[in-house]
C-alpha cells in the first residue's frame, strides 16, 4: 500500500511520551479552538526566527518534561550511510521514434477532481504521448497509433521522482523529486507535539523519496519528443506534498520539518539507575532544557529557513531568497513546520517562481480555478474528555499566475478526509467532515470515548474570514465519512460502520444544506465518480452484516440519483477474493473512466491462498468493465503483466517501486496498462493479446 501516515511510523512517539505518570508539564497544556482563525505576515526577520525558536524551545521542553513522568527515554534519530548510488541511463530509442501518426478521436487523461484544473501523477498523456516516471526516470513514449507504441526518449531525474503534470500547449513537463542534499540539522516528526523527536532518515532500507530532504522542480521541453531538454530547476528545502495546474500556472505544495541542531538532544545520556531516582532525573532533564534551548537560540534564521536556488536552461545558478514577509503563522496551535505554496508561471519562464509560506504542519489541499485551499488540524497536546477535534482552513487567490495571495481563514468542527471532501461552487466552499468529539467514560477515565456525527458546511468569505453559511444536520452517529462528491448543486457522502449509508444532498441554498435521501447498502466506497446528471459509480469494499473480513471483496456499484430524495443502488459487481486490493481504492487518479466509450479501468491485485506458492498465486491486472446506467456493469476482461513483473528479481522491489499495474491510459479502441516495470497496449476486445508492450529499467538498490 502506497499510503505513508505523514506522522511516520514513529507517530506512535507522540502517544507513548504522554501515556505514563500522573503529572503534566504545563507546557502540555492544551489551547482551546480559536474560533476566529487567522493567518499573520511576520513583520520582519527577527520576529519570525523568535517565533521559530519559541516554537522549537516550547517542543523539546514538552518531550523532555515527560520524560519526568514517564521514566524512559524518548525516541532517537539513527544515523545512516550517506552513500547514493548512480544508475545507468536506458537505451537510445530507434531511429525511426520520432515519426509521428494521428491522434485518436477520444482519450483518457488524469482523473481531476476540478475540470479545468490539473492534478499531477507519475503518469501524463496527451493523446499520442504518454510520459511516465519510473525509477529515477522520465519514459517517453509515441503511443498512436497503438500498434506503434515505441519509446522514444529515457531521461535521468535527479532523486527520486514522484509526480509530474503535463501542459500540452506549452509542450512542458514540470516533474517534482526529492534530492538528498544532506541538509545540516536533523528533521522533526511531521505534525509536532509531545515526543516529536528528531526523525529516522531512511537511507539503506528503500526508502526512495522519503530520504529526500530537498524538493527538486526540473521544467522539461517535450516538443521533440525524441529528444527532451530541460530548461528550469527549482531547489527548495521540503518535501513534495501535491500541486495543480490552470493554464500556465503551477502550485505546487511542498512542507518541511523543523530540523533541530545537530547536538539537540531528546534524551538524557543513559547512567545506571538514572530513572529509578526521581529527583536525579529531573535535574539531568533540566540541565538538558537548558542546553537544548541554548542550542535552539544559537542558530540562525538562515539554519532554519536555508535558500533555495535556481537554474536556468544555460546552467547559470541564482540563489532563490526569501522575503519574511511572505511567512505566515497562525494564531491557533497547528502543529510545528513549514507549509510553502510555490507559484511557476510557466508563460513568464524568465521570472524566479514565488513562494507564499505558512509556519504550520501540513493537511489536506483543494483546489478550484480560482482558489487554493489549505486545512489543517487543530494540535491537541494531551486528549482529555470534552475535546472536540477542529480543523482551520485557509484561502488564497490563484488568479494571478505567479503567486498565491491569502485571503482568510476559517474555523469547523470535525475533519476531512480528504481533497473531495472540499469543494467550491458560486463563491461557497462545501465541506464534509467527520466530528470526533471525546466524552467521559467510566471504564476509561483518562482518555474517555470517542462519539462521531457527520455533516456537510458551507463557507463564505466575508471582509478576509471564511464565515459558516450553513450546516446540515448531524448525521450516520458512530460512524465516520469514507468518500464525499460534490457535483455542481448536489452532494453526496458515503459514511460506514457495518453497512453504507450513502447520503444525498441539496446544496442549492447554501445556507440550509439539506440531506434529502439516504439509502443503506452492506459494505462501503472510498470513491465516488459522477456519471452524467443521474448517476454515481463508486469503489469500495463490500462487507456482509457483521462487516467481517471474511466477507470482504471489491466492490464496483452503480447507484441511481436522478431522484435525490431516493437513491437507489442499481448495480453492483464483486470483484475477486477476500485477498483482492486496488490503489483505486484510495488513490483517485488509479481509476480511470472513459465517458466516450463507457469504459471503466481499474489495477487489481489478487492472491490465491490455495496456491502452491506465493508467486504462482499472485496476480496482477488491469480490470475492464463496460458501464452502462441501464445494463449495469459487465466485466470485459483482464489485461495482465505477469510476464513483466515475473522478469525482476524480488529484491529489485521496494515500497516506492513495484512492477504491478498502477494506471491505465484508453484511446479509442485500446487500452493501455501502465506499471513501475513498464507500458503495455491491447485493445479493448482482445486484452489478452497485447499488440505493444515496452519495458523499463528497475532502479538500482543501494
Amino acid at each position: 500500500m502506497r499510503q505513508w501516515n505523514r506522522y511516520g511510523w514513529m507517530g506512535l512517539a507522540v502517544v507513548a511520551a504522554g501515556c505514563g505518570g500522573s503529572g503534566r508539564s504545563p507546557e502540555l497544556t492544551n489551547e482551546p479552538v480559536q474560533s476566529a482563525a487567522r493567518l499573520e505576515a511576520f513583520p520582519d526577520c527577527q520576529a519570525l526566527e523568535k517565533h521559530i525558536e519559541d516554537s522549537a524551545t516550547r517542543q523539546m521542553r514538552a518531550s523532555l518534561e515527560s520524560i519526568k513522568n514517564q521514566g524512559s527515554g524518548g525516541w532517537w534519530g539513527i544515523p545512516f550511510d550517506e552513500r547514493m548510488d548512480g544508475v545507468p541511463t536506458a537505451g537510445a530509442p530507434p531511429e525511426d521514434a520520432d515519426s509521428g501518426g494521428s491522434a485518436p478521436d477520444d482519450y483518457t487523461g488524469t482523473n481531476n477532481q476540478v475540470e479545468g484544473v490539473h492534478e499531477a501523477d507519475f503518469v501524463q498523456n496527451d493523446g499520442t504521448r504518454i510520459f511516465v516516471l519510473s525509477g529515477p526516470r522520465l519514459y517517453v513514449h509515441r503511443s498512436w497509433p497503438a500498434e506503434q507504441l515505441v519509446r522514444t526518449a529515457a531521461l535521468e531525474v535527479e532523486g527520486w521522482p514522484r509526480e509530474m503534470l503535463l501542459d500540452k500547449e506549452r509542450d512542458r513537463l514540470v516533474i517534482a523529486s526529492q534530492v538528498y542534499e544532506k541538509r545540516p540539522g536533523r528533521p522533526s516528526l511531521t505534525g509536532g507535539g509531545v515526543g516529536a523527536e528528531p526523525a529516522v532518515d531512511c537511507a539503506g532500507f528503500g526508502c526512495g523519496y522519503m530520504y529526500g530532504d530537498t524538493l527538486k522542480v526540473t521544467v522539461v521541453d517535450v516538443a521533440d519528443a525524441a529528444a527532451p531538454k530541460v530548461v528550469e530547476q527549482v531547489y527548495l528545502p521540503g518535501g513534495y506534498l501535491n500541486s495543480r495546474r490552470v493554464d500556465g500556472a503551477v502550485r505546487m505544495v511542498l512542507s518541511d520539518a523543523f530540523r533541530w541542531p545537530g547536538d539537540v538532544r531528546f534524551s538524557p545520556e543513559y547512567e545506571q539507575g538514572l530513572y529509578e531516582d526521581k529527583e536525579r532525573l529531573a535535574k539531568v532533564v533540566d540541565a538538558l532544557i537548558e542546553k537544548n534551548e541554548q542550542l535552539i537560540r544559537a542558530q540562525t534564521l538562515e539554519q532554519w529557513l536555508p535558500p533555495g536556488r535556481r537554474v536556468d536552461a544555460a546552467g547559470k545558478v541564482t540563489p532563490l531568497v526569501y522575503e519574511c514577509s511572505d511567512f505566515l503563522r497562525a494564531n491557533a496551535p497547528t502543529g510545528l513546520g513549514f507549509v510553502t505554496v510555490l507559484s511557476m508561471n510557466l508563460d513568464a519562464s524568465e521570472s524566479a517562481p514565488s513562494r507564499t509560506s505558512l509556519v504550520t504542519a501540513p493537511g489536506e489541499v483543494y483546489a478550484s480555478k480560482d482558489s487554493l485551499y489549505l486545512a489543517t488540524n487543530h494540535w491537541w497536546w494531551w486528549p482529555e474528555p470534552g475535546q472536540t477535534d477542529s480543523a482551520y482552513l485557509h484561502k488564497f487567490d490563484i488568479r494571478d499566475p505567479g503567486r498565491a495571495t491569502y485571503v482568510g481563514s476559517g474555523t469547523m468542527e470535525g475533519h476531512i478526509s480528504n481533497q473531495f471532501s472540499l469543494d467550491e461552487h458560486e463563491g461557497v466552499l462545501r465541506v464534509a467532515a467527520t466530528v470526533s468529539t471525546r466524552v467521559p467514560d467510566l471504564t476509561n477515565p483518562r482518555w474517555g470515548t470517542l462519539k462521531t456525527v457527520s455533516r456537510v458546511v458551507t463557507f463564505r468569505e466575508e471582509d478576509g474570514r471564511l464565515v459558516e453559511a450553513g450546516r446540515s444536520e448531524d448525521l450516520a452517529e458512530g460512524e465516520r465519512i469514507f468518500s464525499a462528491r460534490f457535483v455542481g448543486k448536489k452532494g453526496y457522502v458515503v459514511t460506514f460502520r457495518q453497512t453504507d449509508p450513502l447520503f444525498t444532498f441539496d446544496l442549492s441554498d447554501p445556507a440550509h444544506p439539506r440531506k434529502v435521501g439516504e439509502l443503506k447498502v452492506l459494505g462501503f466506497s472510498t470513491y465516488i465518480h459522477p456519471v452524467g446528471d443521474t448517476h454515481l459509480l463508486a469503489l469500495g469494499e463490500h462487507r456482509d452484516e457483521t462487516g467481517s473480513w471474511q466477507s470482504r471483496s471489491l466492490k464496483l456499484t452503480l447507484f441511481d440519483v436522478s431522484d435525490l430524495a431516493n437513491p437507489k443502488e442499481s448495480f453492483t459487481q464483486l470483484v475477486g477474493s477476500t485477498s483482492g486490493y486496488s490503489e483505486a481504492l484510495w488513490e483517485h487518479k488509479a481509476f480511470n473512466f472513459f465517458p466516450a466509450k463507457g469504459l471503466l479501468a481499474v489495477p487489481f491485485t489478487d492472491w490465491d491462498s490455495n496456491a502452491y506458492d506465493y508467486w504462482s498465486g499472485f496476480r496482477s491486472e488491469l480490470r475492464v468493465f463496460r458501464v452502462d446506467t441501464a445494463a449495469g456493469i459487465t466485466p470485459v476482461g483482464a489485461m495482465s503483466m505477469k510476464d513483466a513483473y515475473q522478469v525482476f528479481n524480488f529484491r529489485n522491489w521496494t515500497w516506492y517501486w513495484q512492477p504491478t499495474v498502477r494506471r491505465s491510459v484508453m484511446a479509442d479502441d485500446y487500452v493501455y496498462a501502465i506499471s513501475d516495470a513498464g507500458l503495455r497496449v491491447s485493445k479493448v476486445d482482445a486484452l489478452q493479446t497485447p499488440v505493444a508492450t515496452s519495458l523499463f529499467q528497475p532502479p538500482m538498490l543501494p
